[in-house]
């Protein structure tokens, strides 16, 4: 059957816009070159024509700057339409490459919101609220044992204030009324007087009189003790 149809040929896949736009630089490389050489020879035939005299020879050198410059003209222009080309498929690829970035952000937007709605569904507005009404009454149950410790056994609970506030209008009125103002159990300690009660009296001195009598003093006012003779 091959024989008489023939086998099918395999089609190869299409380039791709990178392969496109590297093959298309490279002919706009190769063509720069040329137009680098061709540069080259019109400046030589410039200094050719700045040597020679007007005649023949130089109407020779201007005929092969003209085909010279007539083939950087053609050369320049393959050049300039490679490069429109290149911008042409860089555009494209840019467009290219936004669209995958659009559909990977898609696909991963997707996943995302799956997610989400899954976790959503382990979690309920109304859990919430009842965990919250539960914390707060804990709360209220915590104060209430505080306050319930912190209480006072000294202090009865059948207290009035408004007479305590009484009691004390009437201690501050009494002690309006005394000498002072204030009575002497609420009065500050004073600090007692070091110097008073450490007074004693002053010694006596060997300039002062001496008392009478036959009693013999020392300089400092003491009795003398008497020496005991000694016999020889």
């Amino acid at each position: 059957m091959r024989r008489v149809f023939g086998a099918k040929k395999q089609t190869e896949p299409p380039p791709s816009i990178q392969d496109a736009s590297d093959r298309i630089n490279k002919r706009g490389d190769t063509v720069e070159e040329k137009i680098k050489k061709l540069d080259v020879e019109l400046a030589r035939y410039k200094e050719q024509l700045k040597k020679t005299r007007p005649g023949p020879a130089q109407d020779a050198v201007k005929a092969r700057a003209m085909r010279v410059l007539k083939q950087k003209r053609m050369y320049e222009g393959q050049r300039d339409m490679l490069f429109n080309q290149t911008y042409n498929l860089d555009q494209v690829s840019f467009a290219a490459e936004g669209i995958k970035d659009a559909q990977q952000t898609m696909s991963a937007l997707k996943s995302a919101n799956k997610d989400l709605k899954g976790m959503m569904k382990t979690v309920k507005i109304q859990d919430i609220d009842n965990l919250q009404d539960e914390m707060m009454d804990l709360m209220d149950v915590s104060n209430e044992i505080q306050e319930s410790l912190g209480r006072s056994y000294s202090v009865p609970d059948d207290i009035d204030e408004d007479e305590l506030l009484g009691e004390l209008d009437a201690l501050e009125a009494d002690m309006d009324t005394e000498g002072e103002g204030v009575p002497s159990y609420l009065q500050p300690d004073k600090e007692p007087d070091l110097d008073a009660e450490l007074s004693l009296p002053s010694a006596p001195t060997g300039h002062g009189p001496m008392p009478a009598g036959n009693q013999a003093y020392d300089e400092l006012g003491l009795p003398a003790v008497p020496r005991a003779s000694i016999r020889g």
